[in-house]
């Protein structure tokens, strides 16, 4: 069963991460799908602009915990292949962060050319929590969008963050009601949709023709910082507690 839809529409290419009875927790299927809508979406000639989203309530909540150790589909793209297919995509992306967003959920919002989050929405990159590191190129990112302190805060404290402190601290453009939400991104994307395909590319390559390699090499780096540290000490007892449902015991 797919558990990525998309559609097109004016120009406009929504992807839409859908597993909403697991609050669109990344497993490998997802990563995979993900990864294959944004290939088709920059070859796609009636793609102007991507817009990613999610089902139901949730954004995402980042990686499937409780997938972890099961048997699962090997992944053919996996999470560096769904990162590089999003910052090699030669067309604006638009991250809609509709509901709450965790992990990944929140990372992947600085890899938009645009992001926006619902106004009841919440965010939290909970690495430390889980004995990790962080992911989704935000160890580049994030400190660029919102100055190096807020960064540090946001991605070693495991903290909660209001759409309004998204805004605030530059990680979203803006937000929005969320009973209005979809429907104020769409005009956002209209907006670009209706402008010529080579002048949107040709603008955005000169925007990442900068920080395309450094980000590529961050994405690298956090995967094997990630690596190190999975299934270590503080992960076991993190994800056993999160299982157990009890506060874990880093002691």
């Amino acid at each position: 069963m797919a558990v990525v839809k998309t559609e097109t529409k004016e120009f406009v290419h929504v992807i839409t991460m859908d597993r909403a009875e697991a609050l669109n927790a990344f497993n490998n299927d997802m990563m995979d799908e993900l990864c294959e809508a944004f290939l088709a979406a920059t070859i796609n000639d009636q793609v102007r602009v991507v817009v990613l989203t999610g089902a139901g309530r949730a954004f995402s909540a980042g990686a499937d915990l409780k997938a972890m150790g099961t048997v699962t589909t090997p992944a053919r793209h996996g999470l560096n292949g769904l990162l590089n297919a999003i910052i090699d995509c030669p067309k604006p992306v638009i991250m809609a962060a509709n509901g709450l967003g965790a992990g990944i959920g929140t990372t992947i919002l600085g890899l938009g050319d645009l992001s926006f989050v619902a106004q009841d929405a919440r965010f939290r990159c909970p690495f430390s929590a889980l004995g990790l590191t962080a992911e989704a190129g935000s160890t580049f990112t994030f400190p660029r969008l919102m100055g190096y302190q807020r960064a540090a805060w946001v991605l070693l404290s495991s903290e909660w963050l209001t759409a309004a402190e998204c805004v605030e601290f530059g990680l979203a453009m803006a937000s929005f009601p969320t009973e209005d939400f979809m429907s104020e991104v769409m005009s956002k994307a209209a907006t670009l949709a209706a402008l010529p395909l080579e002048s949107l590319m040709q603008t955005k390559a000169l925007l990442m023709a900068p920080r395309r390699a450094a980000l590529k090499q961050a994405v690298i780096d956090e995967g094997e910082g990630l690596a190190r540290l999975s299934g270590g000490p503080a992960n076991r007892e993190a994800i056993t507690a999160f299982l157990e449902k009890r506060a874990p015991d880093f002691s």
